[in-house]
């Protein structure tokens, strides 16, 4: 009887190998990939909609740390014609490091407690909350982004002007000369206080994806995304060609297997959920490493509206 009693007991708390976990406990990979699938795409989708709207076609894994160099070229004097016979002499044509970004890995957590739970029901509790820090990490890819295209030594002077039009404008003009024989395709960053100005003039059509509105060939010059955090007179241009993007992957390697991430097929973000005895709580444990940056930051032109 006291035999058959341990066999029991022993069988009970017996431990998967590597972990100190009972089998026959729920652990979070019983329910993390059922509540983590769904929040993985849809980040992943709205991640995936900037990148259309931005024009980058790819984007690249890159491991945690990778420093990303942002360059801009040197001007370039064509080397002096010589007489038949003679050496000809190089035009060299020189990048110069303007400006480096870290990938650093985007460690994201949150808990949900066992009362909340116990009070409005698991997903309610978890998935709402799970809402939130998902736009928060939404907006913080945004907030990156603009840090990376409007700061930095070497971006192009716009010009001013007294009105959007006059400065989008001029903006446009220096692309053409920038990207002088590219096809290229221009894309505008304003101030939303800007286009509030206009749209009290004007009848446009203002769309929204990934929490950005944008507007469509915006005056007959190309795509303008309207950015809050921009400061008011302030317009931003360049080629969508000129943007790349880069992520840490969320899904396989070590880190992935680790922390038992799921993600979706993009892996461009990794989560999980975990239950904590402890203090009786879920952990929700987001890693979203996404940048978007120019590859040039002299084909990136500030202009100002002089009339604001």
């Amino acid at each position: 009887m006291n035999r058959n009693r341990n066999l029991i007991n022993l069988k009970m708390f017996d431990s998967v190998e590597g972990t100190d976990y009972p089998q026959d406990q729920n652990r979070a990979a019983d329910f993390a990939p059922a509540i983590s699938i769904d929040f993985t795409s849809r980040i992943a989708d709205n991640i995936q909609t900037l990148q259309t709207i931005l024009g980058i076609t790819n984007m690249t894994p890159m491991a945690a740390g990778t420093l990303i160099k942002i360059y801009k070229w040197k001007s370039i004097t064509l080397a002096q014609q010589v007489a038949e016979g003679e050496v000809i002499p190089l035009t060299k044509a020189e990048r110069e490091l303007a400006k480096t970004i870290e990938l650093t890995l985007g460690k994201h957590r949150r808990q949900t407690t066992a009362e909340a739970i116990q009070r409005v029901g698991r997903a309610r509790a978890i998935n709402e909350a799970d809402e939130k820090l998902i736009s928060e990490v939404r907006k913080s890819v945004k907030t990156n982004f603009f840090g990376a295209i409007s700061s930095g030594t070497g971006i192009g002077d716009g010009g001013t002007a007294a009105t959007l039009q006059g400065v989008l404008a001029k903006i446009w003009g220096k692309m053409q000369k920038y990207y002088e024989d590219k096809d290229v395709t221009p894309v505008y960053f304003v101030s939303s206080d800007d286009v509030a100005d206009y749209l009290g003039t004007a009848n446009i059509t203002v769309q929204t994806a990934f929490g950005f509105s944008y507007i469509e060939n915006f005056l007959g010059l190309g795509l303008t995304i309207v950015n809050p955090n921009l400061s008011k007179g302030t317009v931003l241009g360049t080629a969508r060609e000129n943007l790349n993007g880069a992520y840490v992957p969320g899904t396989g390697g070590d880190l992935a297997q680790s922390f038992a991430l799921t993600a979706d097929s993009t892996g461009l973000v990794g989560m999980t959920h975990q239950a904590n005895t402890n203090n009786a709580s879920i952990d929700t444990l987001l890693f979203c490493s996404v940048v978007f940056y120019p590859e040039f930051i002299d084909g990136v032109f500030k202009g100002t509206i002089s009339g604001t």
